[in-house]
């Protein structure tokens, strides 16, 4: 059996010097002193460890990194002769398949990710050979009816943020009238620190492609778009190439669904607005419009893309969707909590030990997922919050460590699932300013069509300023979370209504930080540099 030594260069891998480190291995295979060849994968999420070096043989894996290209040389020789060079096993990172002997993987239940790091993205017999595209002929098989219960029963939600049902979104789809539908996929990954939509497409973009075109069996559409950001190069050159593969294999075109139906996918890149995350607003700026919110009322279902009906998921949701045609429903459902089927991939990020992109079962523990899979807090410092579902999430206190991440138990606290967003912070991170720091995102990507998100979000902004400036006032202190309702209520999308969330989870639970700010003038962790003593 060969030996093939795989290199992570998705965006992480690549960031961390992984070009240099596959051309030193391309060198050291041309040069035949080791037998093996060399494969370009995608990320298999332990970015804390890129540059990723696997080397695969005779059905075992041993994963390496960090290897940069100065270690390519004395890696080859410790791994192929043996621990001839003492360094090679304290670059390793897992020897076993099921990455049981580090935590980090070991916790993981991979589905929307799991062929990340394992396949070459740019390979359609790759994807093939991992039995890809044959849900989609499973699919094709099924009445659309079944496959939307199919779905239903998965009890799969939407992962984008919102958690609605997705087969329940579907079925809507399906039973509206119209004379064209789409399907459209929502990339726009904006949230500050997020990367689970760019992970899964640079690293199995076929995937996605599969989990659009079951959708479009399903509610009978025509055309599919994936709106995805600009910023994100890579992912759009790899979905460009495998569109083009699936066209020229027959998976798109004028065939595709079978029968006669045709069914293409169109991209659309995003300039970069963070509101076009926003379904309505996304479609849109498909339609070449400027990206702004409308009420709702119809719903893309009856009324989406040009006025017909459409369906819109995330990346995550879509790349759900074979595993669940392939391995059941039951299955998936089981996977998760009584209420949410399946797994969650976090970007977690922060002050934790190991960071990377993790995907676990729906209803883990957030202490697990900081403590067991992170690592803990780096430095020996104290865990102090942890900011979920991104700019619009909130802030999860020590107090609240024993949440169960799934959607209602997240809502409980203040904080939302969002799209996957896990930013941790510790003892040295001042609340306020971390407040201040994402109002200032939420206001400068207001669209400012309503007059709840384009002045509530500046007035909030301005008296959190004022706090971190030794200038607030008692009375803001009550002012402060009224107004922040006022605008969670009454705007009209969702970025406005989840603006206040850091407000309102900030001051539920470290309000003395504010108090301290206030009557003290005081930063009790230092952070605000007016309020610093000594």
């Amino acid at each position: 059996m060969k030996t093939i030594v795989k290199v992570g260069l998705s965006t992480c891998g690549l960031a961390a010097g992984g070009q240099a480190t596959y051309d030193a291995l391309k060198a050291e295979a041309k040069s035949g002193r080791f037998p093996f060849e060399v494969q370009a994968t995608g990320c298999v999420g332990a970015c804390h460890r890129e540059p990723l070096v696997d080397i695969v043989e005779d059905g075992a894996t041993w994963l390496y990194g960090p290897i940069s290209a100065d270690r390519v040389a004395p890696l080859l020789e410790g791994h192929f002769r043996r621990g001839s060079h003492p360094e090679t096993g304290n670059w390793l990172v897992s020897h076993r398949a099921d990455r049981s002997d580090y935590p980090f993987l070991g916790r993981q239940v991979k589905v929307t990710t799991q062929l990340c790091g394992v396949i070459d993205p740019l390979s359609l017999d790759d994807y093939l050979a991992a039995d890809g595209y044959r849900a989609l002929q499973e699919a094709l098989k099924m009445s659309p009816e079944a496959v939307v219960d199919v779905v239903k029963r998965s009890k799969l939600r939407g992962r984008g943020g919102a958690g609605f049902p997705t087969g329940t979104k579907w079925e809507a789809a399906l039973k509206a009238r119209g004379s064209a539908k789409y399907v459209v996929c929502n990339a726009d990954e904006g949230d500050p620190g997020a990367f689970m939509d760019r992970t899964m497409i640079e690293g199995d973009p076929h995937r996605l492609l599969e989990g659009m075109m079951i959708a479009a069996h399903a509610i009978g559409a025509q055309a599919g778009y994936i709106y995805v950001r600009a910023e994100y190069p890579i992912a759009v050159k790899r979905l460009e190439i495998a569109t083009r593969q699936a066209r020229e294999a027959g998976y798109l075109g004028p065939n595709a669904l079978g029968r006669g139906r045709p069914f293409d996918i169109i991209i659309k890149e995003g300039a970069g607005a963070f509101v076009c995350g926003e379904e309505t607003a996304l479609m849109h700026s498909i339609e070449g419009l400027r990206g702004m919110p409308r009420m709702r009322p119809p719903y893309p279902a009856q009324s989406g893309l040009w006025g017909c009906p459409t369906n819109i998921n995330n990346v995550e949701t879509y790349a759900s969707v074979p595993s669940i045609l392939l391995d059941g429903p039951d299955w998936f459902a089981g996977l998760g909590t009584p209420n949410s089927g399946g797994t969650k991939a976090f970007a977690l990020t922060g002050a934790v030990v190991r960071t990377g992109l993790a995907e676990v079962p729906i209803g883990l523990p957030v202490r697990d997922m900081i403590f067991e899979v992170g690592g803990g807090i780096r430095h020996g410092r104290a865990f102090k919050a942890v900011q979920m579902g991104g700019p619009s999430g909130g802030c999860i206190p020590a107090s609240k460590l024993d949440t169960r991440i799934d959607y209602e138990d997240l809502r409980a606290t203040g904080a939302i699932m969002g799209s996957g967003g896990m930013v941790v912070v510790d003892e040295t991170t001042c609340m306020v300013d971390l407040t201040r720091f994402f109002l200032e995102f939420t206001q400068s990507e207001s669209c400012g069509k309503c007059v709840p998100c384009r002045i509530g979000t500046r007035k909030m902004l301005d008296t959190v300023r004022r706090f971190t400036h030794g200038e607030g006032e008692p009375d803001d202190l009550a002012k402060l979370p009224e107004l922040a309702e006022m605008v969670r209520v009454t705007s009209l999308c969702g970025l406005g209504q989840t603006a206040p969330n850091p407000v309102l989870t900030t001051m539920r639970y470290f309000r003395d930080e504010y108090e301290a700010h206030v009557h003290e003038r005081l930063c009790p962790a230092g952070a605000c540099a007016a309020l610093r003593r000594g």
